[in-house]
């Protein structure tokens, strides 16, 4: 068993599955509580597996599975959102997943964003804080994100960004079948008038953008592609991907047209960062979408 080096200060306790067992069994056997505690935990949705909640006695654990115990019996004060998932919080952060049509926060007169959401939550919750926007996701993209719960963290985390995520990774469904396993994708990317990011190979007074690209999976028609960020610009997965010539299925900006999902189809599943305040390893990863899934089995 090994836990996982997030902060100990905070609402979970992270544990890595050991060997296969029923989740209930394999609780009572690795978490200091009594029987009756650890049901109570359960039945108030304070359990999640690979970050989903789950109240199933009898569960199927597998080996290499994360699971997170709350260190009381409810969990986030019945939070509920169709559009966000509180993943991981503590007193100066909370890690989210965001759904795909949601806005990372507030712009013109939309009122639906996941910073609302949070500053809600926060005040039903008892806390007097408000949530940082510390970095973005486009509306249809979904995923993880972090925001800061005072300025102090805000600061820390929008100023040394680059140094403390150390690991950012989205999955993407692109249209038609990769000729490439893997690869990188590097040019300076600059907004034109109407505010679309377009690529050049010389530099073109824009941003020098790098991505890395990992083929998973393909058909005929599409191929689900794994990519990491070394630079973090503007669109910059959606523009790469059309230079590839397989722009992300549901992409009207800079797509083809190929729309098997009904959606844009890139999700943020993988968030490693040190923490800015107990400098610990956090370590955040969702499975990818089950629609994007099904299309390669």
């Amino acid at each position: 068993m090994r836990y996982n080096p997030y902060n100990q200060q905070g609402e979970y306790d992270h544990l890595t599955v050991d060997k296969g067992a029923p989740l209930l069994e394999w609780l009572l056997e690795h978490v200091q509580q009594s029987r009756s505690k650890i049901k109570a935990t359960l039945q108030g949705h304070g359990i999640r597996v690979n970050g989903k909640t789950v109240t199933q006695f009898d569960y199927p654990l597998e080996p290499g599975m994360k699971v997170a115990v709350s260190k009381t019996k409810r969990n986030q004060c019945g939070f509920k959102s169709r559009y966000v998932k509180i993943v991981y919080e503590d007193r100066w952060l909370i890690v989210v997943e965001k759904m795909a049509g949601i806005l990372s926060m507030a712009a013109g007169h939309s009122s639906l964003n996941v910073k609302a959401v949070l500053d809600d939550y926060f005040k039903k919750s008892g806390q007097k804080c408000t949530a940082h926007v510390v970095h973005r996701l486009d509306r249809d993209t979904s995923g993880l994100m972090v925001y800061a719960k005072d300025m102090e963290t805000e600061q820390v985390l929008e100023h040394y960004w680059h140094d403390i995520v150390y690991d950012r990774r989205y999955v993407a469904v692109l249209s038609g079948e990769m000729e490439e396993d893997e690869g990188m994708v590097a040019n300076w990317l600059k907004d034109n008038k109407a505010y679309v990011t377009y690529s050049s190979q010389t530099d073109n007074g824009g941003k020098y953008a790098v991505t890395h690209f990992h083929t998973l999976a393909r058909t005929t028609d599409h191929s689900l592609v794994e990519f990491k960020l070394e630079t973090g610009r503007k669109n910059q997965i959606r523009v790469h991907a059309a230079d590839m010539g397989h722009p992300v299925c549901g992409d009207v900006k800079y797509g083809n047209g190929d729309d098997p999902l009904h959606r844009l189809c890139l999700h943020a599943f993988r968030l490693f960062f040190t923490h800015p305040m107990t400098h610990e390893p956090m370590e955040f990863e969702t499975i990818f979408p089950a629609t994007f899934r099904q299309m390669f089995k």
